[in-house]
C-alpha cells in the first residue's frame, strides 16, 4: 500500500502550496519562452515584467522557504526540486543557501575594522561612516557583486556533496538556457533584462528587511510588514524580524509567535513598515 502523501513532506501539508506555486512558476517560464512568437508586445512586456516580479516573489518565499525547512523528508526528493528552483530563477539553489546562511550568521552586519562584514547582503557593506549604502546603488550593483566562485571554494572545503551538487545545478541550469536559445533565442535573449531586472526587486527586497533593523540587538535583526495581502502571497515573508529572531521557525509559524513578542518588540523599537518591503521606498524612513 502507497504512503500518503504527506508522509513526503517534512513539517507541513501547508508545504504544498509552496511546492505547487514553484512547478507553476517553472511552467510560466517555459511558456514565456515557447509562446514568445504568438505573443503581441502588448502582452509580451506586461508578461515579462510579471516574470521579473515572480523571480523575487520565489527567491523571497518559495527559494527562501525551502533554505530554513526543506519541503520533503527525502533527501533525493529536496536536491531535486532544488534543481527545479535552479533552473527556474537561473542560479544554483545551493550556492543560494550557502550565500543566504552567511546573510543569517551577520544579520546584515556593519563593516569591521578592515571594512568586511559576515552577511554579504548586508546594506552596510558599502556604506560609509557606518551608515546604509544608498538604496539605488544597492539595488542595481548587488547583482554584479556576487563571488560564486569563492563560495563554491569554500563549499567545496566543508560540504563537498553540496559542492558536487551545485555544479549539477549550475551545469544544468546552463543547458537548458542553452536549449530554451535553441528553441527560440529572441525570446531568451529579451528575458534577460528582466531577468535582471527581477535580481534588483530582490535586492530591492532585501534593502527594506533590513533598512531600519538594529544588527546588534537580535530581536531587531529584521524590519517586519504585516500586511495581509502581501504575507499571503509571499508566504509570509513580511514577517522578518521574527525570522531573523528564529530563521529556522516554519513559515506557517512566524503569525503567531509575533502575537506572542509583540510588546517585547515594542520595547525593544523594533521596526516595521506598513507597505511590503518591495514596497518601502514609498515610506519616510526619517521618521521613527
Amino acid at each position: 500500500m502507497a504512503r500518503p502523501v504527506y508522509r513526503w513532506l517534512a513539517y507541513s501539508l501547508w508545504d504544498i502550496v509552496p511546492i505547487a506555486m514553484a512547478l507553476a512558476h517553472f511552467a510560466f517560464v517555459l511558456w514565456l519562452v515557447t509562446a514568445f512568437h504568438s505573443l503581441s508586445w502588448w502582452a509580451f512586456v506586461p508578461l515579462a515584467l510579471l516574470y521579473a516580479v515572480s523571480l523575487s516573489w520565489s527567491i523571497n518565499s518559495i527559494s527562501h522557504n525551502q533554505i530554513h525547512n526543506p519541503y520533503f523528508t527525502h533527501k533525493g526528493m529536496n536536491r531535486a526540486f532544488d534543481l527545479l528552483l535552479s533552473v527556474t530563477i537561473g542560479f544554483s539553489q545551493t550556492l543560494y543557501r550557502d550565500i543566504h546562511n552567511r546573510h543569517h550568521r551577520g544579520n546584515s552586519d556593519r563593516p569591521d575594522a578592515k571594512g568586511e562584514t559576515v552577511d554579504p547582503l548586508s546594506i552596510y557593506r558599502y556604506g560609509h561612516n557606518g551608515e546604509p549604502e544608498a538604496l539605488w546603488r544597492y539595488v542595481f550593483l548587488s547583482a554584479f557583486r556576487d563571488e560564486p566562485k569563492g563560495y563554491y571554494e569554500d563549499m567545496k572545503r566543508k560540504h563537498p556533496d553540496d559542492a558536487r551538487w551545485a555544479k549539477v545545478e549550475i551545469y544544468v541550469t546552463i543547458a537548458a538556457y542553452i536549449a530554451l536559445a535553441f528553441y527560440d533565442w529572441h525570446a531568451v535573449l529579451l528575458l534577460v533584462p528582466f531577468w535582471y531586472l527581477g535580481q534588483s526587486l530582490s535586492s530591492l527586497n532585501g534593502y527594506y528587511e533590513h533598512l531600519g533593523g538594529n544588527p546588534d540587538l537580535p530581536i531587531a535583526w529584521g524590519v517586519s510588514s504585516y500586511g495581509k495581502l502581501y504575507n499571503l502571497i509571499w508566504m509570509n515573508n513580511g514577517y522578518h524580524a521574527e525570522h531573523h529572531y528564529r530563521p529556522k521557525m516554519h513559515w506557517t509559524q512566524v503569525k503567531a509567535f509575533h502575537k506572542e513578542i509583540k510588546e517585547q518588540q515594542k520595547m525593544m523599537g523594533v521596526k516595521n513598515i506598513p507597505v511590503s518591503h518591495g514596497l518601502g521606498f514609498l515610506v519616510d524612513h526619517s521618521k521613527p
